[in-house]
């Protein structure tokens, strides 16, 4: 595979501990955008997003996409990376796009038990498991709209990497996107 590989998904679907997992199983260089970003920034989310706004996050978030999407890559993505139609249309256009598709509760979990979880500020200012319902609702779409292949991101990592290896052998769909 030379083209690049991105994995699109809400929080805590896994797509940087199942991203690390495929990368080495496919030899392919991974790289996380958010920790780019992040890196690049120094700054975590929740600074750029006081500083900039998510108006300024969510521009940031494009141009590491832009930046790191290059051959034989795997790229996690932020999970709102797929908010932005340019971003859907360039994962599209440029690689094979794997929706990690699981349940509101299951991601709530991760994320309640994730130490990380304090590093991104909350989208909409309410606990985390009505948070994370209500952005995969409005999401949910948009992700499987992107996708090429979608995986059961509920499964243990090892399972959903012999999952998106199948998928990926089987080859992709067209890009919906216009140039």
């Amino acid at each position: 595979m030379t083209q690049p590989l991105f994995l699109v998904g809400a929080r805590g679907c896994g797509k940087t501990t199942t991203g690390k997992a495929l990368s080495a199983a496919l030899g392919l260089h991974f790289i996380d955008t958010d920790h780019w970003l992040q890196r690049e920034a120094r700054m975590t989310v929740a600074q750029i997003v006081e500083q900039e706004g998510w108006e300024g996050f969510r521009a940031r978030e494009s141009q590491a996409l832009q930046a790191v999407a290059a051959d034989s890559t795997l790229v996690a993505t932020g999970g709102g990376m797929v908010l932005a139609q340019q971003n859907r249309c360039f994962m599209r256009e440029r690689g094979t796009v794997i929706y990690l598709c699981a349940p509101a509760q299951v991601l709530a979990q991760r994320l309640e038990a994730s130490p990380e979880a304090g590093l991104r500020p909350t989208l909409t200012g309410r606990g985390t498991v009505d948070e994370v319902a209500q952005i995969l609702a409005e999401r949910d779409a948009i992700y499987r709209e992107t996708a090429h292949h979608i995986v059961d991101a509920s499964l243990p990592p090892a399972l959903i990497v012999e999952h998106v290896t199948r998928a990926l052998a089987q080859g992709s769909a067209q890009p919906l996107c216009a140039s």
